[in-house]
């Protein structure tokens, strides 16, 4: 699959409502565009066979009964050792791309937990994503007596407190815990969370050309992201895209003429004008 394909097939797909939208699939068509070699149907296959071997592996009553069918996945997938955390290279681009977390048996808490819905869909039991910050999970029920599970660490099951103590313990204090952070949140969002962990690796690693492949599909997630747009400008003007970075970063400066960085923003104009200048 070409990257060009792979793009396409990635925006029609997000142009179906949530209930139709396939989250496996669309995760591996972000890791398609890194692997144009991937076979998207083979480890669409992959997640089939998991779920078939978890169901084999379970009692009737589990089978039937949604927590118990959840606890034994989690025990299944995480606890056993069939996929784990990595703590140790966390931040690998490789821990984002569904593919290469298959092949590997490792990834960060977002690609774990898209595995774990994903294969408990196939099992017929209805999981939820929770964003929280710092620490994706997943959840089984909306309502107040949710069960949480942790996938990067072993498929753990936590409470409402066990989740308030990791707050506390990622950011020592500086984070004050809200119920919001338990929500369960869209496919969409999901998508959009593992874009954006791509985006800071790359922009870290100052890797325009990917940066600027990922920061167009978190525009076709949502197209309206003035933030995003105004990063794909300045993407663009250090590529030397100047007709590009221009347009924008006068669109980001006209939605948001009081942003904090207009300054930044406008200097950046003035180089971009006088580069165009030069070139005509």
């Amino acid at each position: 699959m070409t990257k060009e394909e792979a793009r396409k097939e990635f925006t029609d797909l997000l142009a179906r409502g949530e209930s139709e939208l396939e989250l496996d699939r669309a995760a591996l068509l972000i890791a398609a565009e890194e692997y144009p070699a991937m076979s998207v149907t083979d480890y669409l296959a992959q997640l089939d066979a998991l779920s078939e071997e978890s169901r084999r592996r379970m009692t009737r009553d589990e089978i039937f009964n949604p927590l118990a069918c959840a606890t034994a996945l989690a025990s299944h997938l995480f606890y056993e050792g069939r996929f784990t955390g990595n703590s140790k290279s966390y931040f690998d681009a490789r821990n984002s791309f569904l593919n290469d977390v298959m092949d590997r048996g490792t990834g960060i808490p977002i690609s774990l937990s898209v595995i774990f819905l994903e294969v408990a869909r196939r099992l017929g039991i209805k999981l939820f994503g929770v964003g929280m910050p710092g620490h994706f999970l997943v959840k089984l029920s909306e309502d107040e007596a949710a069960t949480y599970f942790d996938p990067f660490n072993g498929g753990r099951i936590l409470t409402e407190t066990n989740c308030r103590e990791m707050i506390e313990e990622l950011y020592s204090g500086r984070v004050r815990f809200d119920p919001s952070f338990l929500y369960a949140v869209t496919k969409k969002q999901i998508l959009s969370r593992m874009l954006h962990n791509l985006k800071n690796i790359y922009t870290t690693a100052s890797d325009l050309n990917k940066l600027l492949g990922v920061i167009e599909r978190l525009l076709i997630l949502s197209p309206d992201s003035i933030p995003d747009m105004r990063d794909r400008g300045l993407t663009y003007y250090k590529l030397k895209k100047y007709s590009r970075a221009r347009i924008d970063l006068e669109i980001y400066l006209r939605r948001l003429p009081q942003a904090e960085d207009k300054d930044k923003i406008k200097e950046v104009l003035n180089d971009v004008r006088q580069r165009q200048a030069q070139l005509n």
